[in-house]
């Protein structure tokens, strides 16, 4: 089953800043003078891993995913949609805490829907990442180059497998820096100007809709295992919904009665339809 969220509210949201960086951009190191300027918390890898560790994700379904497109058998397994759905909670669930720095893990293409968010985009010339990645792995060019490669090559393919955008279009974020030529707390600096610029300040019920989305697949596809195939849940306030291809009127219904009992669901709109001889390779 593929799993896709979407919302439609229209609210302005605060708060959420997302670092996109190729290897040696200095992702991290930026994203921390960030949270240190704006007093924000940063969300790396490990928040987000021991917080999908929390749902029951596996260290091994992290490992096949994380950043990478993953391999031709691993595309056929269900663990991709367990990663996606669960990747998705995790966010979403550290940005209803409001305040938040995301780097990596496709935060800006999650989030791409959602006003007020500031994207951004860390890259540096090939001879300044190679000097990085040299030191950083105690390597010569030669293997410090095929570093690089295989981790754009993984980066490029996550996002086009998982989210379908382009990592490196700068149509895609607010703002593209050169790290090879800006510091980390310059490029801080400049971000939080941008920020503050851009960012109203207001409440927003907008995440909130996309965590009951989330949470609405999770127990039509999860906890009540109705086979819905390209699930999508659309959120408007407390009014959800549903598309995606069912088998049959029963399992339509089902999915439908199912979102219906998760808490602040108010109504449910099926726009599902039911394909009788629909199949999918698993």
């Amino acid at each position: 089953m593929n799993i896709a969220v979407i919302g439609v509210s229209r609210e302005a949201v605060m708060a959420i800043i997302t670092i996109s960086r190729e290897l040696a951009a200095l992702g991290d190191e930026t994203a921390q003078e960030l949270a240190k300027a704006m007093q924000y918390r940063f969300v790396n890898k490990h928040s987000l891993e021991n917080r999908m560790k929390s749902y029951g994700v596996a260290g091994r379904k992290l490992e096949n995913y994380d950043e990478r497109k993953p391999s031709f058998w691993a595309s056929l397994s269900q663990d991709r949609d367990d990663y996606l759905h669960y990747l998705k909670t995790a966010m979403l669930t550290e940005a209803a805490g409001g305040n938040c720095i995301f780097i990596g893990r496709g935060a800006n293409a999650v989030f791409r829907a959602v006003p007020g968010v500031v994207s951004i985009f860390l890259a540096a010339p090939l001879d300044i990442r190679l000097e990085r990645v040299k030191s950083y792995f105690h390597c010569d060019e030669r293997r410090a180059r095929q570093i690089i490669d295989q981790s754009d090559h993984d980066r490029a393919g996550f996002h086009r497998y998982f989210f379908d955008t382009d990592w490196k279009d700068p149509a895609n974020y607010q703002l593209c820096l050169n790290t090879g030529a800006v510091s980390p707390p310059e490029c801080a600096l400049m971000v939080k100007q941008l920020a503050d610029r851009f960012q109203s300040g207001e409440e927003t019920p907008r995440i909130q809709e996309l965590l009951l989305a989330q949470k609405v697949a999770r127990h039509i596809l999860y906890e009540k295992g109705i086979g819905i195939h390209f699930l999508e849940v659309a959120v408007s306030g407390t009014g959800v919904e549903l598309f995606g291809i069912a088998r049959s009127q029963a399992l339509l219904e089902a999915a439908a009665a199912a979102a219906a009992e998760v808490p602040a669901v108010s109504s449910v709109k099926p726009a599902m339809q039911v394909a009788h001889d629909y199949s999918l390779i698993p």
